[in-house]
């Protein structure tokens, strides 16, 4: 039983854009100019002192489609008391992708599976803050066969079973009150993009690589794909001021196509990038696998920021077609989603190293990535945790930073829940940034 009970009585659906892209925040090569926003939902309860919130991320238009997805599912819950939903996690994820009409429009990806995570990440939200725990640590209380009660096996017992599952979450028993003791003293070692934005100067570049060593960084990401004698000249320039010691990776979001990522980067392999990030497109599975046998071991291929379900991932895997995993917080279906690919990358011995950024990307994959650490992988080794300083302020618990790592949230939550003043202001169209923007051209 839920420590405390509520009852899902209304819901609200908010399209909020933040306009980033006057200032080339979140640029690539890929994504030119993109306004970080969020399709947003918020349960209300029976008491109107608890309240769930999820999103999805967004990179404006488009927005409004996420939102209209967002819809078809949340009058779902309305009526459904928290312990319904709770007592079988997995039942309670195919309320939304087992409607047998809606699926026609997925199944399990695009906007309608954009907005199953912002549904199920809301649940998440709200049974967490009824237990009082930040969502990590009402993982991390689950048993073995609670945590597998929550993923749906659906479509991947070809590479791990329940059974599978839950043995390796025993494995891990032992040692996960050290290993949450230590991340509450010392955090997740975390890495920063916020220096190497396509659209950015290279005197700014310089800048950040700079300010992001004073804090304690010592992983970086470039932005590559767009122009070659640019990304050749970028490289050096932040090679020059983090050092052989410092750790360069590279991201090309799915710019390229097979046979030119394997070119690209072997002009690119003299500044000895880490990896390369999304070489081509996320649904290009036997390609993915083809970049990494040109290239491995002399970099290495991560992906999985637009990877869709665990159906992909699961493909990925059994070809050996990536070296580290990029789960996203809401491109799959939410947390029970996630945690099926958390299990599968532990049986491949494939890394995780989730993407962030955007807009509360950081705050959600937070949680994430000690869920991995303290019950799945049970090692940070090969694993560190994207961080971009952008829009953090507009949260009610926002990430918390020191010496290049994220400290551990403890308020009640999965920490994405944004300031009404926030929700007001940027809605669109007719918050009152988006007004006085309107009004300016």
């Amino acid at each position: 039983m839920v420590k405390q009970d509520f009852t899902i009585t209304s819901y609200e659906v908010r399209d909020i854009r933040f306009p980033t892209s006057q200032h080339l925040d979140g640029s690539d090569a890929m994504n030119k100019d993109p306004d970080y926003s969020a399709a947003y939902v918020i349960f209300y309860t029976d008491d109107k002192q608890v309240e769930g919130h999820g999103m999805t991320f967004t990179c404006g238009r488009g927005t409004e489609v996420c939102c209209s997805a967002i819809d078809a599912l949340a009058g779902k819950f309305i009526n459904k008391k928290l312990s319904e939903l709770i007592v079988d996690m997995r039942a309670t994820h195919r309320i939304c992708t087992g409607d047998s009409q809606l699926r026609w429009i997925g199944p399990e990806k695009g906007a309608i599976h954009l907005a199953t995570a912002a549904v199920i990440n809301a649940i998440w939200d709200l049974w967490a803050k009824a237990e009082g725990k930040p969502l990590w640590k009402l993982v991390v209380d689950l048993t073995p066969e609670q945590f597998v009660q929550a993923i749906d096996f659906r479509y991947i017992t070809d590479a791990i079973t329940p059974e599978e599952a839950i043995e390796l979450l025993k494995q891990n028993e032992a040692g996960k009150a050290a290993r949450e003791a230590e991340m509450r003293e010392k955090g997740y070692p975390a890495y920063t993009t916020s220096a190497g934005w396509l659209g950015y100067s290279d005197d700014k570049v310089r800048r950040l690589c700079r300010e992001a060593k004073e804090q304690g960084f010592t992983h970086f990401k470039q932005k590559v794909g767009s122009d070659k004698a640019s990304d050749i000249r970028r490289a050096q320039l932040i090679r020059e001021e983090i050092g052989d010691e410092g750790v360069l990776m590279m991201d090309a979001n799915q710019v390229w196509d097979v046979k030119e990522a394997i070119t690209w980067m072997e002009d690119l392999l003299q500044f000895k990038p880490h990896f390369i990030e999304e070489p081509t497109s996320p649904d290009d599975v036997l390609g993915h696998a083809a970049i990494r046998k040109a290239l491995y071991p002399r970099t290495r291929v991560a992906t999985g920021e637009h990877i869709q379900n665990r159906i992909i991932f699961k493909q990925l895997f059994q070809a050996e077609a990536i070296d580290f995993c990029q789960i996203d917080s809401c491109r799959v279906a939410g947390v029970n989603e996630v945690l099926s690919i958390l299990l599968m990358a532990r049986k491949f011995n494939i890394p995780v190293v989730p993407h962030a950024g955007g807009v509360g990307l950081c705050e959600y994959v937070q949680h994430l990535s000690l869920i991995d650490y303290i019950c799945v992988s049970a090692t940070t080794e090969g694993r560190i945790l994207e961080f971009v300083d952008h829009l953090h302020e507009h949260f009610l618990d926002p990430v918390v930073m020191k010496h290049g790592r994220y400290m551990t949230p403890l308020a009640p939550g999965y920490s994405i829940q944004m300031k009404r003043e926030s929700i007001e202001d940027y809605t669109f169209p007719e918050g009152k940034v988006h007004k006085e923007l309107a009004a300016s051209k």
